[in-house]
This record gives structure tokens, sequence and C-alpha cells, in this order.
């Protein structure tokens, strides 16, 4: 991918997420990456989720996608992005998850904060904090709406 502006590989990033084709998504990733989620592990072991653990390659990056959508109802799936602001090489996505967790049939929502860091057109840093309550619930099998 040509050196290009922060702003221009989120708004990819985020495209093909919306799109769901986890090695098009993973390409945007550098092979190296800084990849960490927000999650209380003590409180909230992950075997309902496993997708939700830190990560640091390409590879990892295409699998955290595809176990996303294994957990998951694609139909009931939508992400509302609320604003992307850029400083730099960061930038940060707020916005909400609408999803339903297959194993439960629960619906949830959780809103986030994505902060992304791009160099030389790839995204080195994906850190996200998000409502892990609501995700641990849903999984949990208790409604969270």
């Amino acid at each position: 991918m040509p050196t290009t502006t922060t702003h221009d590989v989120v708004t990819e990033l985020l495209t093909r997420i919306g799109e769901g084709d986890p090695a098009r998504i993973a390409e945007l990733y550098a092979e190296d990456c800084d990849w960490k989620l927000s999650w209380p592990e003590a409180e909230h072991g992950r075997a309902a989720t496993p997708w939700i653990r830190h990560r640091s390659t390409r590879a990892d990056a295409a699998a955290h996608y595809r176990e996303l959508a294994t957990h998951h109802v694609p139909e009931a799936m939508d992400t509302r992005i609320e604003r992307v602001l850029v400083d730099g090489d960061d930038a940060v996505v707020l916005g909400e998850i609408r999803q339903t967790a297959r194993s439960t049939g629960v619906a949830y929502r959780a809103r986030f904060a994505l902060h992304l860091t791009v160099g030389h057109g790839l995204v080195t840093r994906h850190h996200v904090y998000e409502d892990s309550l609501a995700v641990a619930k849903a999984f949990g099998g208790e409604r969270a709406l």
C-alpha cells in the first residue's frame, strides 16, 4: 500500500471491517503490530470470548476478525461510528457496536474507543477500550440492553 494519510488508512480500515473480509482487513495492519483490548481477564474468563485477547501480528489481526464473526450473528451486527479524531499518526474512533452473541442469542450494545496508530500506510497500534461488562453479560446469557 502506498504511503497515505492516517485519515485515509483509518477510513479504509473501517470500510473493510464493514465489508467483513478478515484477509482484506488484515492487509492494512503492519506485519508486527501492538494490539490490545481492554478486558478484565481476572473477573471475566475468556472461554466464552476467545477473540478478546492481545495480538501482535497481521495474521493475528485476520484471526481476530474470523473469530469475532464466528461468535456473533452476522445479520444482527451493526457498528455506529460517531467520530474519528486524527492527530498526526494517531487516530481515535468513537462509536457503539451492536451485536448478538451466537452462543446465547443475547443482543448487546457496547460503546467503544479505538486508538489506532498508522506508520508507513499501515496500522501499527490497535488498542480497544469497550464496555466489556455488556459483552460478558451477553455471552453469559444475561440481557444487557
